[in-house]
């Protein structure tokens, strides 16, 4: 049944927008949600929260007028209940039967669709290098990028396709220049707002080592020339080897070759302080390693990841920031709302990041989650081989990341 097909509330019901939400989630009060999206949608991704409780009634059980005694008693009547669905058209029809028997309820605006298009802006106050440094967070799919400002230019790194008016919005904003968008890697979760971005003006980089997976809109370079010289034509991004720097005012941004998430995975050091470590290593967990390459692959991958984090991330001082690509549910924010923490800080917490090399190959292989919904429809996209529209390309990236191997074995007690 589409959205249009169900019948209007005999009974006004209010709206709550997804913003309006989320602050609600973040202050801390319980919040009470009824998730009318079938059992399927439902367990492979919601809106969850320690003060959230989140409950899964699916809408064609209020298609009668006579619902079951059972699933009204699922349905508390003591306070007040959010009913949510994909788009706002199921979720306003079950509120609206509710409310017609008395129970306080409202309706998430635009429904999950709704929950997807947040994407907040936290800075990170342990920054200490040059310009302001801010996290981009997207709730809905735990997706983290970086927007890097000083001396009136600014560089965006891991853009999301769906926010590409929002960075050019933001440095307008801010009276800078948007001037770099970087990739760490070809996402498997999300589409790349790279391409985008780069028609606008901006100069999109990609790493140089991720290209000879099938890239089709940038070309390695015949010599090892400053990235700044990298651009091939103007059909073609920049490619970033390792080395390479970006100026952005008093700011330098380094590429550093972190292979493993993917042979072409690549970190970007922001001005000494933070390393913005793309799919790599999280604040919670570090990545997984069989979406290039499948299963068979996965140990030769879980291999390199070893080598990148003991010898390109974790021989960088400890109070060097590690800001990811992705966070979960499982992630702690810092005192500043941002994920982000020191080096030194998730070498003492996460216990994969001090076992030997067997050891860690055994455990990030023994329990790998899903694989991220559509991930080779996404894969294909950015690497230019699948054209999408920007419908098409939301609705592609709707759900969890899943790019982290399993946090459950991972971190320390």
């Amino acid at each position: 049944m589409n959205a249009d097909d169900f019948p209007t509330p005999a009974v006004d019901v209010e709206s709550v927008d997804p913003e309006t939400l989320k602050d609600s989630i973040d202050a801390g009060g319980d919040v009470t949600l009824l998730d009318a999206r079938m059992r399927s949608d439902y367990e492979e991704w919601r809106i969850d929260g320690r003060n959230v409780t989140s409950i899964n009634v699916p809408y064609f059980e209020f298609l009668d007028d006579d619902i079951d005694e059972d699933v009204l008693g699922r349905i508390p009547d003591d306070r007040e209940v959010t009913v949510l669905c994909a788009k706002g058209g199921a979720s306003e029809f079950v509120a609206g039967t509710l409310a017609e028997r008395g129970y306080d309820v409202d309706h998430l605006e635009d429904g999950m669709n709704g929950w997807a298009s947040i994407y907040e802006a936290v800075e990170v106050d342990r920054y200490d290098g040059a310009g302001t440094l801010v996290q981009y967070q997207r709730p809905s799919s735990g997706c983290l990028g970086y927007l890097l400002y000083d001396g009136g230019e600014a560089a965006v790194i891991d853009p999301l396709r769906a926010f590409t008016d929002r960075y050019l919005d933001d440095a307008d904003e801010l009276g800078v220049d948007l001037q770099y968008a970087l990739d760490t890697h070809i996402h498997a979760d999300h589409i790349s707002g790279l391409r985008d971005l780069d028609t606008e003006g901006v100069e999109g980089v990609i790493p140089e080592a991720a290209v000879d997976r099938g890239v089709t809109y940038a070309a390695e370079r015949s010599s090892a020339s400053p990235a700044s010289q990298a651009r091939q034509d103007a059909d073609e991004l920049t490619t970033a080897a390792d080395g390479d720097t970006f100026e952005v005012g008093d700011a330098t941004i380094e590429t550093v070759y972190t292979p493993g998430h993917t042979t072409g995975m690549t970190s970007y050091l922001v001005d000494d302080s933070l390393l913005a470590t793309g799919d790599g290593l999280f604040v919670e967990s570090v990545a997984r390693p069989d979406l290039e390459e499948g299963d068979e692959g996965a140990p030769d991958a879980a291999r390199m990841l070893y080598e990148s984090l003991q010898e390109r991330v974790l021989t960088l001082p400890d109070d060097t920031l590690i800001g990811g690509a992705h966070f979960s549910d499982a992630a702690e924010p810092a005192a500043d709302g941002t994920y982000t923490a020191p080096i030194g800080e998730l070498v003492a917490e996460m216990d994969a990041l001090t076992l030997d090399e067997d050891d860690f190959v055994e455990l990030i292989l023994s329990d790998m989650p899903p694989r991220p919904a559509n991930y080779e429809d996404i894969i294909a996209t950015n690497l230019g081989q699948n054209a999408v529209d920007d419908e098409e390309a939301f609705t592609l990236e709707l759900g969890p990341n899943n790019c982290a191997a399993s946090r459950d074995s991972l971190a320390g007690d």
